[in-house]
């Protein structure tokens, strides 16, 4: 490796981007104008203001979840990246549970359905589109991906169908002790998930080594851990973007209902809006794998967020739900079911050979299709 390429590896991570500091640092400062009262909390400007500082914050937290997770290695990695994301997802579905609108029960059901249908076939479909046309083929490892898509399958079915059909409280929710009790085998299910993705057969989920070539120079790079100091940086701008996501959710979720209605959407739709502001990062980042020939990388990703999205949110809704004493509808309609179904049995075998192309891209990006048709004309 030449000295240009060590410089560059030393470098990488010493300076932090302006974006992710100046982000939370922006978004802190219209909320302590909005509680002092110096700007109404109502006014349109302020709203849009709100709106932008709160997608660049989500994008500043993930970024700085990133840093640590590669600071800190696996398992903790992966886990610190996704409970960072599944607070953003929980803080804006609380923000709406805790405001008492029209549909506020069934939001966490819309968000994780939403979630699994663009992981699978919006995210999916765009990685194996845009890496098809530039790679013509690509492949992953076979074990890592049916092992996600089996645990994901089993989430969604515990989280999304089965409660439409239990006779102790009738219609699309669980009994306080069936959430309780589900909630908890769910939890239980992405800590073995992890477990075995970062330790136990942590082998299953990275790229053969003649798969994906890369320069000394580039690999070095990947490989390189931020110093101490940038990490006790981000650590602490990580909880500052949280914090910020979390008031700034507070304060846009009766606005985010009354643009709804006025759009003329089901309340429905609302947890497609979550979804998508919180799996846009990740989404971002599985596409760029994806041009990189990186597609393992991508599955990753994708299923992992879908996995956490699930596992890790619908226990922490259901004790919100008993907080609150609020009823958690999660039973998806006839029509949704028809996707989930459809959704896992295409993904089976997209992901059953260990090869794709772009046919299996346009396949899902299809379904995808579908879905925010139903979602917004059911």
């Amino acid at each position: 490796m030449n000295q240009a390429s060590i410089a560059a590896t030393e470098t990488h991570h010493a300076a932090i981007p302006a974006w992710t500091w100046v982000a939370p640092l922006l978004a802190s400062i219209l909320l302590a104008l909005k509680f002092l009262h110096v700007v109404p909390s109502d006014a349109a400007l302020v709203l849009v203001f709100a709106a932008v500082f709160l997608g660049a914050s989500v994008f500043s937290a993930v970024h700085h979840a990133e840093v640590l997770a590669l600071k800190l290695g696996e398992p903790f990695g992966s886990i610190l990246l996704a409970i960072a994301v599944t607070v953003i997802e929980v803080a804006l579905i609380v923000s709406i549970m805790a405001s008492g609108a029209e549909g506020s029960g069934s939001v966490a059901r819309d968000t994780v359905f939403a979630a699994v249908m663009i992981v699978l076939n919006g995210v999916v479909g765009l990685c194996l589109i845009v890496g098809g046309r530039r790679h013509f083929e690509q492949t992953f490892q076979l074990q890592g991906a049916s092992s996600a898509l089996a645990v994901l399958g089993t989430l969604a079915a515990l989280a999304l169908i089965l409660p439409n059909h239990t006779l102790t409280v009738l219609g699309p929710s669980y009994s306080p002790l069936q959430a309780m009790f589900v909630g908890l085998v769910s939890l239980m299910l992405w800590a073995v998930f992890v477990f075995v993705q970062t330790v136990k057969h942590r082998a299953y989920f990275l790229d053969a080594p003649a798969d994906n070539v890369e320069s000394d120079s580039t690999a070095a790079e990947h490989h390189a851990k931020p110093s101490d100091r940038e990490s006790l940086a981000c650590l602490g701008l990580l909880l500052v973007s949280l914090a910020a996501v979390v008031l700034l959710a507070k304060t846009l979720s009766p606005s985010l209902d009354r643009a709804i209605d006025l759009a003329g959407l089901p309340h429905t739709f609302v947890g497609v809006v979550i979804a998508a502001i919180v799996l846009l990062p990740e989404g971002i980042a599985a596409a760029k794998s994806a041009l990189k020939n990186q597609l393992q990388n991508s599955i990753n990703l994708a299923l992992g967020s879908a996995i956490a999205s699930i596992g890790l949110t619908i226990p922490a809704v259901a004790v919100v739900s008993l907080v609150l004493d609020q009823q958690l509808s999660l039973g998806i309609s006839a029509a949704n079911t028809t996707l989930l179904v459809l959704t896992l049995f295409v993904s089976t075998l997209t992901l059953g050979t260990g090869r794709t192309t772009v046919l299996q891209g346009a396949i899902h990006l299809v379904i995808f299709a579908v879905f925010l048709l139903v979602s917004a004309i059911p």
